[in-house]
């Protein structure tokens, strides 16, 4: 874990029926989780969750991030802003105790925590770099087009010269 944007949230703070909060991210937290991500800027981040006790001593989480980033066109490679809006649900286990599924269609990602203590910064970084596109393209952009090769393929003397023999 990282505290690039921590914020700590203690188990006991959840009552019995759940606790909903939102945590943002400051313009300093927002400098580290680009530079985290490898980003231009994240320029936004927020997040809003609704927490309940599960069994034991998980906790389920229902989120909704909303953020604003500036991220490099693939294609023009000029830096572009976007919007990232990403509904998702955690489950918070306790570290040991993680699931050996492996799901990957699972409802529910599970998230290991120690101690007593959540904490729904790093959930949110997590949750964000999942949510970029790994190859943005600002719109609009556009491969450029290029002439008609009209060389021959790069084997084609090899097979002539195979061909004579």
């Amino acid at each position: 874990m990282t505290d690039t944007f921590s914020r700590p949230l203690p188990l006991d703070s959840i009552g019995p029926g759940g606790l909903e909060l939102t945590v943002e991210a400051s313009p300093s937290h927002c400098a580290a989780l680009a530079a985290r991500m490898q980003i231009p800027a994240v320029l936004a981040l927020s997040c809003r969750f609704r927490l309940s006790a599960g069994p034991g001593e998980t906790v389920h989480a229902r989120g909704h991030l909303r953020a604003r980033v500036l991220q490099t066109c693939v294609v023009s490679l000029d830096p572009f802003e976007s919007a990232i809006e990403e509904a998702f649900a955690v489950r918070f286990v306790p570290e040991g105790e993680e699931s050996d599924d492996l799901d990957p269609e699972a409802e529910e990602d599970e998230i290991p925590y120690q101690g007593a203590t959540l904490d729904l910064g790093e959930t949110a970084a997590e949750q964000l770099a999942l949510a970029l596109d790994p190859y943005p393209r600002r719109p609009g952009a556009s491969l450029p087009a290029t002439a008609a090769d009209t060389s021959p393929p790069a084997f084609a003397a090899l097979a002539a010269l195979q061909r004579r023999h």
